[in-house]
C-alpha cells in the first residue's frame, strides 16, 4: 500500500535532496503544497494530519509548532533538527550505532534523525563505549570539517558572495547545539570538546576523534579496529577499514552525493596512538539519506531502498 509522505520544509536543501531519493517510488506519494500555501498554518496542519508520514527539514522552533499540529494518533515524524534528539518519547533515527536501535526506530511514531557531525562520532565511539572497550568517562575531543552546505542557504550564499573563504572555524565558545545529543546518546560522562569547521566544498565531512590510548593503559589501536570491524560487519551502508596505509583522505569540492558512512582506524607503529576518523556526505548519512533510511525503516521497508550507495 502507498503510504503518503509530507515533507514539511520541503525547499531547503535538506527538504530538496529526501525528495530527490523518494522520486520514482511507488511504495511513496508525496504530498506538496503549492507555493502560496507553503507556510500557511492551516495548509501545514492539513497536510501534517493528512499524511502517513511527515518530515520535518525546520529550523528548531518551526518544527516543535509542526509537532504541535498534530491532531491525530496515527501520523508518523521523522524530525531532521535538533529540537528532539534528546527529548523524552523520542526515537533516536541512528540505525546502525546501538544494538536493537533498528527495531526501535521501526516500532517508532516519533524520530529524530542525528545531526552529521554526531553520525561520524556516535558511529566511532558509541559502540566501543558500550562494549567497555573504551571508558564513558574520557575527556574525548573530536576535531571536524564539512562542506558549506550543512550551513544552509545562509552559509552557501556566503561562500558564494566571498570567494576567497577557504577554511572557516568556528563554534569558538566552545558551545555548540550538537554537544548534547554526542554525549546522551555516546553514553559518556562529560561533553566532547568540539572543533568543527568549514571548507570551501559544497559536501561532504571528515570527523576526526584522536585518542591517546598509551594513557589508558594496554588498549592498542588494533582492537579498535577488530571490534568496529566486527560491530558494523554485514552493513550495507557503514564500512571499516585501517586507514594507517592510506597516504591521505579526501573531500573535493565536487563530491557527489552519497549516503555511505566510511570509518577509519590509523595508529603510529606502537599502537598506542589513534584517530578514530570518520568520512560521509553531510547531505546523506548526515542529513536526508538517513531521513529516508529512517522512513524505509518504519515502513517496513528495505532500509537502503533509495538511497545512493
Amino acid at each position: 500500500m502507498t503510504k503518503t509522505v509530507f515533507i514539511d520544509g520541503a525547499v531547503g536543501t535538506t527538504g530538496l535532496e529526501i525528495a530527490e531519493r523518494l522520486s520514482g517510488r511507488d511504495e511513496f506519494e508525496l504530498v506538496r503544497l503549492p507555493e502560496a500555501q507553503r507556510k500557511d498554518l492551516a495548509a501545514r496542519r492539513d497536510a501534517i494530519n493528512g499524511s502517513d508520514f511527515v518530515i520535518l527539514c525546520l529550523p528548531d522552533d518551526a518544527a516543535i509548532e509542526a509537532v504541535s499540529l498534530i491532531e491525530n494518533d496515527n501520523t508518523r515524524v521523522i524530525d531532521a533538527s535538533t529540537a528532539h534528539r534528546t527529548a523524552d518519547g523520542w526515537t533516536y533515527g541512528f540505525a546502525e550505532f546501538r544494538q536493537g536501535q533498528r527495531e526501535a526506530i521501526a516500532g517508532a511514531r516519533f524520530v529524530s534523525n542525528p545531526g552529521c557531525y554526531p553520525t561520524g562520532f556516535l558511529a566511532l565511539i558509541a559502540p566501543l563505549v558500550a562494549q567497555g572497550r573504551l571508558p564513558a568517562d574520557w575527556p574525548y575531543v573530536m576535531n571536524a570539517v564539512s562542506g558549506y552546505s550543512g550551513g544552509g542557504k545562509a552559509l552557501i550564499e556566503r561562500f558564494a558572495e566571498e570567494p576567497d573563504i577557504g577554511f572557516r572555524s568556528y563554534g569558538l565558545n566552545l558551545d555548540h547545539k550538537h554537544m548534547p545529543e554526542m554525549k546522551t546518546h555516546g553514553g559518556l560522562t562529560h561533553d566532547v570538546i568540539f572543533a568543527p569547521s568549514v571548507i570551501r566544498a559544497f559536501r561532504g565531512m571528515l570527523v576526526d576523534v584522536p585518542l591517546h590510548l598509551g594513557a589508558m593503559g594496554s588498549l592498542r589501536a588494533e582492537q579498535l579496529l577488530d571490534d568496529l570491524t566486527s560491530f558494523y560487519a554485514g552493513s550495507k551502508i557503514v564500512s571499516v577499514q585501517n586507514g594507517s596505509g592510506l597516504p591521505e583522505l579526501l573531500i573535493s569540492e565536487n563530491d557527489a552525493p552519497t549516503d555511505k558512512l566510511e570509518l577509519f582506524v590509523s595508529t603510529n607503529a606502537e599502537g598506542y596512538h589513534a584517530r578514530l576518523i570518520a568520512r560521509l556526505d553531510n547531505l546523506g548519512k548526515g542529513a536526508s539519506g538517513a531521513a529516508v533510511q529512517n522512513l524505509n525503516i518504519m515502513a517496513g521497508l528495505d532500509e537502503t531502498a533509495g538511497l545512493r550507495l
